[in-house]
């Protein structure tokens, strides 16, 4: 069990440097003329996503969820190619990634690292939804897992609606950035 405290203090660590990064992108965007759009959701995605680390916490000592080897070693390798997709995307996107829906205007979209793929308009979402399911079954707490990825559905729904509304609205028409 220490161990896998260990592990979700890392994503939290983590968390915390995605912060970091989005607070010099939101500088960065500002001095740009950028609009927000979305503060409505917000609390509640970072309620949800701080939810989801205290569940499995929670969940597996209160519980006392075993770690099941054939599905948590799966689990962990899924959970690592969350956070290397997610950071993929992050430097991809340079300083227009962000946790808030922030778009500075005529600015063309991002056509590169795993943007340049048209059917997959949001790949960082990918890498929440894996992380979602992965992070609380790398210990077996499924109930998070369950809880989590119905309710993050429920908000991502929200979000890229929101998402897609903000960058048709504030994009250079038909351009993109190269490759």
């Amino acid at each position: 069990m220490i161990w896998y405290g260990l592990l979700v203090a890392a994503v939290a660590a983590e968390r915390v440097a995605e912060l970091v990064v989005a607070r010099r992108n939101e500088r960065w965007s500002t001095a740009r003329g950028a609009t927000v759009a979305g503060q409505g959701h917000y609390p509640a995605m970072v309620a949800l996503h701080t939810g989801l680390l205290a569940g499995c916490l929670a969940e597996v000592w209160s519980a006392d969820r075993p770690f099941v080897p054939a599905l948590g070693w799966p689990m962990l390798a899924v959970l690592a190619g969350a956070q290397g997709l997610r950071w993929w995307c992050i430097r991809s996107l340079g300083p227009r990634w962000n946790t808030r829906v922030i778009v500075v205007p005529g600015l063309p979209l991002v056509a590169k690292g795993p943007y340049r793929w048209r059917w997959l308009r949001h790949p960082n979402y990918v890498a929440v939804v894996a992380e979602g399911v992965a992070l609380p079954l790398v210990h077996t707490a499924w109930v998070t897992a369950v809880v989590f990825t119905v309710l993050n559905a429920v908000l991502l729904t929200v979000r890229v609606r929101c998402e897609n509304r903000a960058l048709a609205s504030a994009t250079a028409p038909a351009a993109t950035v190269p490759a």
